[in-house]
């Protein structure tokens, strides 16, 4: 949850929500829903959850489309900050307020700002482009039917206008499996499964 909250909904131009509401405001508004629903499932019977934040999204290739400049648009980095520490503190709250509550936190904002800056490191050549996608940065329209995406996909960031490539999404997986506190909150999924 978040992500597509703000890119369908808060930043598209045609939507009223940016003039009624304030980021922290809406962040607030998010948290409340999100917690509303954790509650749910936990009165259902879940006791475990993994929760991932929400990403560097100023600097998928939507908006670096959007950008005069090219670079990442850190006014929505910034913008989606209150809901990433709203959600922080909600898991806190909720693992100390109900018995049997557990959950990892994967900060995906920290394992993104980690990628971007040492991309070479990790295989990835390509930092600003969809694998898949038409116009600047191959994120102005997504992936078409029939289109033929890059052939070294492995090397991109992003598979199109809004989402990491399988690479990205494994390398986030394993340190969100056995990582350590900088990219998963209190504890690894590998350390959540054996309590």
């Amino acid at each position: 949850m978040g992500s597509n909250d703000y890119l369908n909904n808060y930043l598209m131009p045609n939507y009223n929500t940016k003039n009624k509401y304030n980021p922290q405001e809406y962040a607030t508004l998010l948290t409340q829903q999100y917690n509303q629903q954790l509650i749910r499932l936990y009165n259902l019977g879940a006791r475990k959850f993994v929760i991932g934040g929400v990403g560097l999204m100023g600097c998928i290739p939507s908006i670096l489309a959007q950008s005069q400049n090219g670079a990442c648009s850190e006014e929505v980095n910034q913008l989606v900050l209150p809901f990433h520490n709203n959600v922080r503190s909600m898991l806190t709250s909720l693992n100390s307020n109900l018995p049997g509550f557990r959950f990892s936190y994967i900060d995906i904002r920290n394992m993104f700002q980690d990628l971007l800056a040492n991309s070479r490191q990790y295989g990835f050549s390509e930092v600003n482009l969809g694998c898949c996608g038409v116009g600047r940065n191959r994120g102005q329209i997504t992936c078409l039917p029939f289109q033929t995406p890059c052939s070294n996909r492995e090397q991109y960031i992003f598979w199109d206008a809004f989402h990491p490539t399988e690479a990205v999404n494994i390398l986030f997986g394993r340190k969100a499996f056995s990582g350590g506190p900088d990219v998963v909150y209190p504890m690894n999924i590998q350390q959540l499964a054996t309590l």
